[in-house]
């Protein structure tokens, strides 16, 4: 198993006042739902956003930091997260707020599923699309995550964020840069809160969207399967999963690593593959389709990590 050098120590020392958790090779697998990868050399849980301000100002430039949400559009590699990966917990980072002119304020810890149920309990119409999207607030503002017709930048107000330097900053929609799967915000930025503006929604009307959206990602989707979601973008005017299949990689394996027969831009983890399975066997599907239709897939899962192999050079 991969170890990296303890950097914890030193790193407490310099933040005597540092109220959040801090924790030295600490594995990852269990945080995503592909269940693979190795640790962190540190892994922060902060206790609110001033707790993580207070961590970033004193943490030395060089040290690199990484960012995860719940773990559901990841590959964590097989060799771990060189430098400090931060995790927002729910306890700092998720509190969902209805406020006046139907609008939510929310953490960016919250799942995007809960989004879309505090919005139908407050009757406000606009954020049922994230009950189709298996990740937290803060990883949707950073993609502009979307589905069922919906995109994060349809309801975005404003976003709150705190920088490398540990300035908390605050984003309004035209900051964000949003595009397909993409936002053009500073990449340094972790994002604590989101402020969405809804419409005034009939309760009922918005369960059964709700309910529309769930029987269609159960129909679809492997959602029981360990998976990281949809694996690449859509071309322009086209549908990945449709080039995929026409590729003839339904179903194709390496290690035990597979593409989804249900849904072939979904990659399944059928039990025991490694990060580089799963990397590996996309790369395979990226180069077939290539061959196949001259179109390069672009990954929207996000990979973070060195090789089991690395060695620090």
């Amino acid at each position: 198993m991969t170890t990296f050098p303890d950097i914890v120590p030193d790193l407490k020392s310099r933040m005597p006042e540092l109220r959040g958790r801090l924790m030295a090779n600490a594995p990852l697998k269990d945080l995503t739902w592909f269940r693979v990868g190795g640790p962190a050399q540190a892994l922060f849980s902060p206790a609110d956003e001033a707790d993580l301000a207070y961590f970033l100002a004193r943490l030395p430039a060089e040290v690199p930091v990484t960012v995860i949400g719940l773990g559901s559009n990841l590959i964590v590699r097989d060799g771990g997260v060189p430098g400090v990966v931060i995790r927002l917990g729910g306890k700092g980072f998720g509190a969902i707020a209805v406020e006046e002119g139907h609008r939510l304020r929310v953490g960016t810890a919250v799942p995007d599923v809960k989004v879309a149920r505090a919005a139908a309990d407050a009757a406000i119409d606009g954020l049922a699309f994230y009950r189709g999207i298996p990740g937290s607030i803060g990883g949707a503002l950073r993609m502009n995550a979307g589905a069922h017709g919906g995109e994060t930048t349809d309801v975005l107000i404003e976003a709150r964020g705190v920088d490398r330097r540990g300035e908390v900053r605050v984003f309004r929609h035209s900051d964000m840069g949003f595009a397909y799967r993409h936002s053009s915000a500073p990449a340094d930025v972790i994002f604590t809160e989101a402020l969405f503006q809804g419409r005034p929604g009939d309760q009922a009307a918005i369960l059964a969207e709700m309910e529309r959206v769930t029987e269609a990602r159960e129909a679809a989707q492997p959602i029981k399967e360990k998976t990281g979601g949809s694996t690449f973008k859509n071309p322009p005017g086209r549908k990945a999963w449709q080039l995929i299949d026409a590729a003839g990689c339904r179903g194709l394996t390496r290690g035990d690593a597979q593409v989804s027969e249900m849904h072939c831009n979904f990659l399944i983890n059928r039990g025991s593959a490694t990060a580089a399975d799963i990397e590996g066997l996309g790369e395979d599907v990226r180069r077939r389709v290539y061959e196949h239709s001259g179109i390069e897939l672009e990954w929207e899962i996000k990979r973070i990590g060195v090789e089991a192999d690395w060695d620090g050079a």
